[in-house]
């Protein structure tokens, strides 16, 4: 692995002290779009539901990846391949390959072992799947392999439709990541290993063991915890004196899936279709030549590092670090500290449940000091809004997005700044439940598209400061629009767009992949959590 590219040397005033930056910040002022709350009524009775809940039931074990399956799970659509090679499985250098061949041997059927081999993972490894010793659940579709923090929701998922083994697979599946691998990765592939996603590893841990209780399974949690958390706290995540930390890949250069596997029509992958914009269009997000070399028309080591670490993110892609995500490295964003600031909370909740006092009075501590940074520099108390701030600029960046919904569901937020976000929901609700954005970008995590996570998080939020009216409408929007497609087409799939109740995407996307991917791991499990709470 290379030494991670650094992003320019924030200017000298920003250091002087957090307090001068929350003095200096200004916010571009933008119209709302008009609020929008109508919707097909749905009557949710159990004969409707019982369909869905069959679909989802049986989809745990259609996406389920096994040792048995593993000749299914090495296969990417997302990277090139020759026809009849095997597909590489990579073991970590803490393995015993010995033992890994023998067990394959014996759950592998001979018809597909062949299909296969097995190598020890190296820094010039090819693209392929990284070994996991437990039973796993994939997305769907493209998506072939165990991911970061669509994981956490299909954790939901599972434990609400009693598979509380396969939950606690997954888990333990992290943990193993973090011990063999250094962190909880994007996925289980050679080309992820550079980044992790946003933490919910202790949400997952926490709820299996409230399904479990088992202190002693509990107590082998804590240390990849631990390690994981460090992770994000220290270089090149942090970002001192702030307190708060950034998304930030440790990769160089364009991402391996992207460029074989977000191709259009033309044959152009999501890179081409970058430069044709930059080409195009003015930019006044962000310097455009740390970017854009126009001269060659290339795109920057920094746009590569933008670009990888806006995919640690989750929001792959959407203009919330100004076009395509590239400014990323520049931010702290509001929904990576949230987490973990909450992270940070239930490291505390674990240390407790065991015993460990002095450890919990730590990470206690810590989460203080976070929720205090975050209402510092992330709170516009004009805006009545979270926003992402740009450490680099000294401001905070004016673009309404759902994660300021995150605060509300990690609980630091204070009641009036609850209300506030609360009373802006006209920017966000639309018939089918909570809009990404409030732009229209032509990226998916953007206007006018709904994703499964962050109704789930936005919902628990107004609902933890006590909007149980509000909550339970936006529920009721985003369920029935998930019945209704499901009903018309027999499927559940990855995004809605929230503004026509559709699952028809394609036409608006111009960035990343147009796609709409079937299965799907994330929008089942919150399907499940929320129909559990009618």
């Amino acid at each position: 692995m290379k030494a991670p590219a650094r992003a320019p040397t924030p200017p000298p005033r920003w250091c002087r002290s957090i307090a001068l930056l929350v003095v200096g910040c200004t916010v571009a002022r933008a119209s709302p779009h008009p609020a929008t709350v109508d919707r097909a009524p749905v009557k949710r009775s159990d004969a409707r539901l019982g369909p869905i809940r069959a679909y989802i039931k049986a989809a745990w074990h259609s996406l389920e990846r096994t040792h048995r399956d593993l000749a299914l799970a090495a296969r990417d659509a997302k990277v090139p391949h020759n026809e009849g090679e095997a597909w590489p499985v990579y073991y970590s250098a803490k393995e015993n390959p010995v033992r890994i061949e023998s067990m394959l041997d014996a759950e592998m059927p001979p018809s597909t072992r062949h299909q296969i081999v097995l190598r020890p993972l190296s820094e010039s490894a090819p693209p392929g799947l990284l070994y996991l010793p437990r039973p796993y659940v994939v997305p769907g579709g493209r998506f072939n392999e165990m991911y970061g923090w669509d994981s956490y929701f299909i954790v939901l998922g599972l434990l609400r439709d009693g598979e509380v083994e396969l939950a606690r697979d997954m888990t333990d599946n992290f943990l193993y990541e973090v011990e063999h691998y250094g962190r909880v990765l994007n996925a289980n592939r050679t080309y992820y290993l550079t980044r992790s996603q946003p933490p919910f590893l202790t949400e997952m841990v926490l709820a299996v063991y409230r399904a479990t209780k088992d202190l002693g399974w509990l107590a082998r949690a804590l240390p990849a915890v631990e390690t994981y958390y460090q992770t994000w706290v220290r270089d090149p995540h942090l970002v001192q004196p702030s307190g708060l930390s950034r998304y930030f890949d440790l990769g160089e250069g364009p991402a391996p899936e992207v460029v074989a596997g977000e191709r259009d029509e033309r044959g152009k992958n999501h890179y081409d279709r970058v430069r044709d914009y930059y080409r195009s269009h003015a930019i006044t997000d962000y310097p455009l030549d740390d970017f854009y070399d126009r001269a060659r028309d290339e795109l920057t080591p920094l746009y590569y590092e933008g670009d990888r670490s806006m995919r640690e993110s989750g929001f792959d892609p959407s203009n919330r670090f100004g076009p395509f995500g590239a400014d990323v490295v520049h931010y702290l964003p509001v929904c990576l500290n949230s987490l973990l600031y909450r992270m940070e909370v239930e490291s505390a909740e674990i240390a407790t449940l065991l015993g460990r006092a002095p450890t919990a009075a730590v990470f206690l501590e810590r989460a203080k000091s976070r929720q205090k940074a975050i209402n510092a520099l992330l709170w516009d108390e004009e805006a009545g809004l979270y926003f992402d701030f740009n450490f680099k600029t000294g401001r905070r960046r004016f673009y309404p997005f759902a994660t300021t919904f995150y605060p509300l569901w990690a609980g630091l937020a204070s009641p009036d700044q609850a209300k506030r976000v609360r009373d802006n929901l006209d920017r966000f609700e639309r018939p089918g439940g909570i809009m990404t954005s409030t732009f229209v970008s032509g990226s998916q995590w953007d206007a006018p598209y709904g994703w499964a996570p962050l109704q789930l998080l936005s919902i628990e939020g107004l609902r933890r400061y006590g909007y149980e009216e509000d909550a339970s409408r936006i529920q009721g929007k985003f369920l029935s629009l998930v019945l209704e497609v499901f009903e018309a087409s027999g499927t559940i799939v990855e995004k809605y767009d929230v503004l026509r109740r559709s699952s028809d995407v394609s036409a608006g996307l111009r960035f990343g992949y147009d796609s709409n991917e079937i299965g799907f791991g994330w929008t089942n499990g919150v399907f499940l959590e929320l129909s559990s709470r009618f």
